[in-house]
């Protein structure tokens, strides 16, 4: 029997999603199963500097007629994605049926257009007197929420949050409180698209978090790879769906710069646990926040070691699609919960070496997962985790 906290939590009734495979949930869950190889040099304007390249997972061109022209002129890729990624899970959720005040939005995600915002002033440098009006409401981040509510009937509140990569899952959690307080009836929770220019990808190389190949929790991983990446989630008060949020954390660990926390992972884990009134040893699944930076990973292990969750099945869904930054814990939540639906848990892509052998790391076998955890770690001290429990059938 299900608890009566468990059976009034939020569900999750609707989710889009976009990767570098593709546009589409039922993509996305093809190349959860069958694994290629999105990588490669990233081409995208602005995204190379004289003889710098990086690696990373860029998208395909956003679907035709995703936004109407006039609207497209001004919209930059982090909007157009997250208009694709919106409509898809607004159609997944019905939410026609809902009022429009009874619905609200909250974006994860800061700073998400700084390569756009780079080309305009390129762009613009030797005549800044023709630089269109309309730039001085579109560098801010909210400028996406107005975008967003001019598409879509949303007309019960719309915010933004940065919480740098736990901006995607801090966003869930969010989303999941307004349901849950009775503020809304249904609330979208969207990872944006994190666009970067050569200015971020240089400094994160520098900084020694970007490596040259996606490998979390193995031996020769050199640091994470980015892949251009959205996801939305409907959370509801009820009817059908995926899942429920059962609870969850959010942490300051006390660090600025992007030095992991043991204590503050296991602090988030411990504390996500004991709101949603679930023992350790209930957690089937972690997915994990998993970037493949030598220090990162070890923490994280750790953290699954003293939080007594390493019975769990274990995954890494960044192997496969990459680091998205503010978008990676909404889209590896999407993750999480088509695993679960189809009784199935991904592998862990170029997981040769682990550097905890002694883990149970999914390797694409079938299990049925009936609660999962998921982790998003973020710069500037920011834990966060999730619990989120299957709906009984």
């Amino acid at each position: 029997m299900r608890s009566a906290k468990a059976e009034s939590a939020p569900i999750i009734s609707g989710i889009g999603a976009a990767t570098a495979f593709g546009y589409g949930v039922s993509t996305f869950r093809q190349a959860l199963r069958n694994p290629g190889n999105p990588f490669g040099v990233m081409r995208r304007p602005g995204r190379q500097a004289a003889d710098i390249t990086f690696p990373g997972a860029e998208l395909p061109d956003p679907p035709a007629g995703i936004l109407a022209a006039r609207i497209a002129r001004t919209t930059g890729l982090t909007g157009h994605v997250a208009a694709a990624v919106l409509q898809e899970a607004w159609r997944d959720a019905n939410l026609d049926s809902v009022a429009p005040e009874k619905i609200g939005l909250v974006i994860g995600g800061s700073n998400t257009n700084a390569r756009e915002h780079m080309l305009t002033r390129q762009s613009y440098a030797s005549k800044l007197h023709f630089l269109s009006p309309q730039y001085g409401h579109r560098f801010f981040d909210t400028d996406l929420c107005g975008l967003c509510t001019s598409l879509l009937p949303i007309r019960g509140f719309a915010y933004t949050l940065g919480g740098a990569s736990a901006s995607g899952l801090l966003a869930v959690q969010h989303a999941a409180d307004a349901v849950r307080s009775g503020r809304v009836e249904a609330c979208i929770a969207l990872g944006a698209l994190q666009d970067l220019s050569y200015f971020e990808c240089q400094a994160l190389r520098a900084l020694g978090a970007m490596g040259s190949e996606c490998r979390p929790f193995d031996q020769a991983r050199d640091g994470f790879v980015y892949g251009e990446c959205s996801a939305a989630l409907v959370l509801s008060r009820s009817g059908p769906g995926y899942g429920r949020v059962l609870g969850a954390a959010h942490i300051a660990n006390g660090n600025r710069g992007p030095e992991p926390s043991l204590d503050g992972e296991v602090r988030a884990i411990r504390m996500a646990l004991a709101d949603a009134g679930v023992a350790a040893e209930q957690i089937d699944y972690v997915n994990t926040h998993g970037t493949g930076s030598p220090l990162g990973d070890d923490t994280e292990v750790a953290a699954l070691r003293e939080a007594g969750l390493t019975h769990a099945r274990i995954n890494a869904t960044k192997s496969i699609i990459g680091h998205g930054l503010s978008a990676a814990g909404a889209v590896e939540l999407v993750a999480v919960l088509l695993q679960m639906g189809d009784g199935f848990l991904h592998p862990t892509r170029n997981l040769e070496n682990p550097v905890a052998p002694d883990l149970h790391w999914a390797n694409g076998e079938s299990f049925q997962a009936r609660t999962a955890l998921k982790l998003s770690f973020g710069f500037g001290g920011i834990d966060t985790a999730l619990v989120v429990g299957a709906l009984e059938t």
